[in-house]
């Protein structure tokens, strides 16, 4: 499924500034009986990149839009895209803004489910992502950091890669975020510099406090990192995933892991 503007579609100018900049904003919505979950948090990150890109787009229309598309889709991925709609050759930015909404529909992706159950191992990537503070925490359409570091690994021992920054501070996975737990509480890496604000992580973080565990946002150091009681990584397709191995790191499933991994079971059943 396709649909550009409401309308199902089966391509897009090649005008389009998403296209040819990158220029633009998208999410990645898992449809589960043809309603999309964490909608609400989708659209706040949307709507708070929107603004800081300077895309005038109506939250409204789109929440519309995606919910009807996904009763379409019934069961899968629903890939949301905001561009910045067509421009002329050149960065100045078109005059008026006529944003463009695109909607691309998938399959649900089949991962086994001994990485929720038994843990993945971590792959170590070497990519770093760049600090740009202007950028960082939205889920905008550059992701060439993210292309070249899973092209690091083709082993299918590794489900995941761990990305640091410039100066070597654990920031995320490829496509998940990741958090730690020492001596019980809960932490996740500051995303002030660079990296993505995943629904699922802002999701986790919520119901972690909601049931009184103590949590932080806060740099991750490597040393830090391998010195945690318990890792996991998230994503709101997957949701919560235990870390088993790093390099020559271990770690057990740890219950904290296990107690948010049931808090976030009952997504696919409460609207």
């Amino acid at each position: 499924m396709c649909w550009v503007d409401g309308q199902p579609a089966d391509g897009l100018s090649v005008h389009d500034r998403g296209l040819a900049y990158g220029d633009g904003l998208f999410e990645t919505i898992k449809v589960v009986g043809g309603r999309p979950e964490l909608l609400d948090r989708h659209l706040q990150r949307l709507e708070l990149g929107c603004r800081r890109l300077g895309i005038p787009c109506n939250i409204d229309v789109v929440r519309e839009q995606i919910a009807t598309f996904s009763a379409e889709l019934a069961e899968g991925v629903a890939k949301l895209i905001v561009s910045r709609g067509e421009g002329r050759r050149g960065y100045a930015q078109p005059n008026p803004v006529l944003p463009r909404i695109i909607m691309l529909g998938s399959p649900s992706p089949n991962y086994p489910p001994a990485y929720a159950e038994q843990g993945v191992h971590l792959f170590p990537c070497t990519t770093r992502l760049s600090e740009q503070p202007a950028l960082a925490g939205l889920k905008h359409l550059n992701r060439l950091e993210q292309v070249l570091a899973r092209a690091e690994w083709q082993d299918s021992a590794y489900a995941e890669g761990l990305m640091r920054d410039m100066t070597g501070r654990v920031v995320e996975g490829v496509f998940s975020n990741l958090f730690i737990v020492k001596a019980g509480e809960l932490l996740t890496p500051s995303l002030e510099r660079c990296g993505v604000a995943g629904v699922m992580r802002e999701e986790l973080l919520h119901r972690a406090s909601q049931a009184g565990v103590k949590t932080q946002i806060t740099d991750i150091s490597m040393e830090r990192l391998l010195g945690a009681d318990e890792i996991f990584v998230c994503n709101s397709l997957y949701g919560v995933w235990p870390v088993r191995q790093f390099e020559t790191s271990v770690w057990s499933v740890g219950p904290l892991t296990r107690k948010l991994q049931r808090l976030v079971a009952d997504l696919s059943s409460n609207p």
